[in-house]
């Protein structure tokens, strides 16, 4: 069938929307009509082609309903409301101890563009269209998608809302609640305050952390931080910064959350942490001047310091995606107030905004809200 896609690889600043040919749902698949997608920052480093072949479809925080089951389909049927997560194979020791993000074959699957069997589900006339992007490429009218990749959603919930608790969401959240698994009375910084970060902090107010430090160079971000949750804000460029985090306790804080890839502010992360802290990361940091970052060994060692990379918020979509749903229903987990929508037509806009900075959250609408 004929869809609109917005297709990376043909050069631009963004994704540019053209009629594509989608084929049929095969075995263990369904075909999803999208009613929205939230663009994310992995979204704007793949358009330019770091990881994944071209030209593809992005898009990996797909909300939307289940038009078409494959064969050997269970547990769906046409007309369910359905969030995308990432794809995975189910049979690795990862997937099999609910932590699908780490799957063995996570990369081939979310960035290699095609099925395992080297297969895509979109063409343009004879050319093929790489698809999947993490099981779904859902900067699309309709995303073919492994029945894993989806996870159903009550009805009553606003569909238009749900994708980025698929990503965005679920990392910053899953991260604090799943990964580093914070209790009541301890204590957090989390670093750069975007749609992770943020997610973060609602997540770590949710676990009962005492004291929950935010840090930014917005003041508009940190603003919005202290109303979900963050107890303490601090810009970034402020000259005794280190300090004043440690001072937050007097001695150090038990945990970081970095959602940045700047060297400085991984080693920030490090330097703040009480003894026996742990330094989370969603994001590796960039080389810089001096060369690629390295951490402060004798530091991590002398104060039996940690760093622990985080994908996906350690989580189960299958589990922790209704639950998010649930806590933002208690208004405990308020991430609609960092969504902005646009028109799916309008993707250059969404896409400058996201780069930019001006939207926290972009998301894309296929579909108004009824």
């Amino acid at each position: 069938m004929k869809i609109t896609a917005a297709l990376s690889g043909h050069g631009g600043t963004a994704p540019e929307l053209v009629e594509l040919e989608q084929e049929a749902p095969r075995a263990g698949e369904m075909r999803v009509r999208l009613v929205a997608t939230g663009i994310c920052h992995t979204d704007l480093h793949e358009h330019p082609g770091r990881h994944s072949p071209q030209p593809i479809v992005l898009g990996h925080e797909g909300a939307g309903v289940v038009e078409e089951l494959g064969e050997g389909v269970e547990g769906f049927a046409v007309g369910d409301h359905v969030v995308l997560s990432g794809s995975s194979c189910g049979r690795c020791p990862s997937c099999r101890a609910g932590r699908p993000t780490y799957c063995d074959l996570a990369m081939p699957l979310c960035f290699g563009g095609q099925r395992m069997d080297g297969s895509t589900a979109l063409s343009d006339g004879e050319t093929c269209v790489h698809s999947h992007f993490f099981g779904q490429s859902s900067f699309a009218s309709h995303s073919i998608v492994p029945q894993r990749t989806a996870v159903k959603m009550d009805k009553s919930l606003p569909l238009e809302k749900l994708g980025p608790l698929a990503c965005g969401v679920i990392t910053g959240a899953g991260g604090v609640i799943e990964a580093l698994k914070v209790q009541p009375g301890e204590s957090i910084a989390v670093l750069g305050t975007g749609g992770v970060g943020l997610s973060a902090i609602m997540g770590a107010k949710i676990a009962g952390a005492e004291q929950i430090v935010a840090v930014d160079l917005s003041d508009e971000r940190l603003e919005l931080a202290r109303e979900m949750g963050a107890t303490h804000c601090f810009r970034g460029d402020q000259p005794d910064l280190k300090d004043a985090i440690r001072g937050v306790t007097g001695r150090g804080l038990n945990y970081t959350f970095n959602t940045t890839n700047v060297g400085a502010v991984h080693t920030l992360a490090l330097e703040v942490l009480a003894m026996n802290g742990t330094a989370g990361f969603v994001a590796a940091p960039l080389p810089d001047a001096d060369g690629p970052w390295k951490p402060q060994m004798f530091a991590m060692l002398a104060g039996g310091r940690q760093l622990r990379g985080i994908l996906g918020g350690d989580a189960n979509p299958q589990t922790f995606l209704p639950q998010l749903a649930e806590w933002w229903q208690q208004g405990r987990l308020p991430f609609d107030k960092m969504l902005s929508f646009y028109p799916f037509a309008e993707i250059d806009r969404a896409w400058a905004d996201a780069h930019s900075g001006a939207a926290i959250k972009p998301v894309l609408l296929m579909e108004q809200p009824a």
